[in-house]
């Protein structure tokens, strides 16, 4: 006999549908995998025919044969534990599918099985789940700890099994499971669970400054200063004013985590990710890819910030292979089969010393370093990742001499909640101006750059004559047009003015120090 079981899978970070197909037939019992399956699908013959013994059903001593269709795409993992099994069950007629809730065309299955019978969370259930929707299916079967996450995706109802027996009674219609229910979205108090605030910063308001601009148009930025200047503490307080994402914003986020298999079970990510990876990072952990090409760092931090400490310290190759998604905003991986497209729009934020020591410019310590390993220790970061860099401030020592008097002012510092409050009226300016087309100021194409940031001619005027003493190229000098237009957003005004060039260009002040 021969069954048909609606299942899906992970290509990238979007779900496609497979169809489990399962024939017994009378012969040698032979049991084999056809489809393109790797050898965690494979393996699951084994899985299977223990669930489904230590589950109380008769294993079929037949001829079983299992297809994964479409058999032009490589099937990898063990979420079609289940669906080989409720298929093997289906076609032997252990149950029947008259009094089944659905047709079992509406109704798609996954799910890793244990040798128990009990069923193991999988990754990549929230794709999978908009898959099916956009199939039209009308249940999805899944691991009870993947059902909030599935329930996410309107228009489908979703039953999370416990067990390969929960899930055969309910197909069976011997049990009834109520759909999990979506969780009503609601954003946080965008304030809550920060510890850290920009008030535990003392001091350094050029360079508050410039993370504020930075955040509210969704620059790029560069902090170089000496240890303890404070730019990691900076630059982590940029979790503290990013503004709550969108509800479809937020399920992109999910999307991508779940399938990375890095999803808590918290189920939708609310708040835009900040991820800061160890200096030991390859290329391949950070821009993504592998032998099963998964979202690296960079799309984990979609919507957010990516923050790399101690710049030079990464290897070069690892730096430079940023440049691509810092320029297109995704990470397309090609292999000899497919290839593979993951989104990559963050915000990159970096922070590294002046030289090796640390003390280039300290007012209080002396740097013993030489020219040669300064130049050689700054040619770490190359000249076309810096132009892609939007903002470049310096962030000083505080002199000693200074300190007490930092920590003893009267005066309260700003806190985030009131940075936070300029940053979201500026991003809801650029959205309401933008429209689809960028979100914020530092994804403008250059068309609506030319068509929303108007200058007067003393502005251009400013401007050029910026980038002929630092030698900007067109790739610098668009940097500084859309920096200006974000300060510009912050400032309420419609036209670019001299002052917002100014600051706009005063972020770009280490191009020739470091190049």
């Amino acid at each position: 006999m021969l069954s048909k079981i609606l299942s899906c899978a992970v290509e990238g970070i979007d779900g496609y549908i497979v169809t489990v197909e399962v024939d017994l037939a009378p012969g040698f019992p032979v049991y084999a995998t056809v489809g393109l399956p790797d050898a965690a699908v494979r393996e699951s013959k084994e899985r299977v025919t223990a669930a489904l013994r230590n589950s109380g059903f008769n294993f079929p001593v037949r001829k079983i044969t299992v297809n994964l269709a479409p058999a032009s795409i490589k099937k990898e993992g063990a979420i079609f534990d289940l669906p080989i099994a409720l298929g093997i069950l289906a076609a032997e007629g252990a149950f029947a599918v008259a009094s089944a809730p659905a047709c079992l065309d509406d109704i798609a299955v996954i799910g890793e099985l244990a040798l128990d019978g009990r069923l193991r969370p999988v990754r990549g259930v929230l794709p999978m789940a908009l898959a099916l929707k956009k199939r039209g299916s009308r249940y999805f079967v899944v691991p009870t700890a993947n059902a909030a996450e599935a329930a996410l995706v309107e228009d489908i109802k979703i039953i999370g099994a416990d067990s390969l027996r929960d899930a055969a009674e309910f197909l069976s219609g011997k049990k009834i499971i109520e759909p999990t229910l979506r969780e009503a979205f609601s954003l946080p108090d965008s304030g809550a669970e920060h510890e850290a605030d920009f008030c535990d910063v003392k001091g350094q308001g050029y360079a508050k400054r410039a993370v504020e601009v930075a955040v509210a148009g969704g620059h790029n930025m560069l902090m170089i200063g000496p240890p303890g200047s404070g730019k990691t503490m900076l630059a982590r307080r940029m979790a503290t004013i990013l503004p709550l994402p969108s509800y479809d914003e937020a399920v992109e986020i999910t999307k991508i985590h779940s399938v990375s298999g890095v999803l808590s079970k918290t189920g939708l990510i609310k708040r835009r990710p900040f991820r800061s990876p160890h200096h030991t990072v390859s290329d391949a952990a950070l821009i993504g890819g592998g032998t099963v090409p998964r979202p690296g760092e960079v799309s984990l931090a979609h919507r957010g910030v990516l923050f790399l400490d101690e710049l030079p310290e990464f290897d070069r190759n690892v730096l430079e292979s940023l440049r691509g998604p810092l320029e297109d905003r995704r990470v397309t991986i090609a292999r000899a089969k497919s290839t593979l497209s993951f989104p990559a729009a963050f915000m990159f934020v970096a922070a590294m010393n002046p030289c090796p020591c640390g003390n280039y410019g300290h007012p209080d310590k002396e740097c013993v370093c030489t020219p040669y390993q300064i130049r050689k220790y700054l040619s770490k970061i190359s000249g076309p990742l810096l132009d892609r860099i939007d903002i470049h401030v310096e962030v000083p020592a505080i002199k000693s001499s200074e300190m007490l008097s930092i920590r003893s002012d009267a005066a309260p510092s700003e806190m985030s909640a009131q940075i936070r409050q300029r940053v979201a009226a500026a991003r809801d300016v650029q959205r309401k101006r933008n429209g689809a087309g960028a979100q914020t100021n530092a994804a403008l194409s250059p068309r609506l750059v030319k068509k929303h940031c108007r200058m007067s001619p003393e502005s251009e005027r400013l401007l050029l004559a910026a980038v002929e003493k630092l030698g900007l190229s067109a790739r610098g000098c668009d940097k500084v047009v859309k920096v200006a237009r974000t300060i510009a957003d912050l400032a309420a005004s419609a036209d670019i003015e001299p002052r917002h060039v100014a600051e706009a260009v005063s972020y770009r002040s280490l191009d020739k120090f470091i190049v």
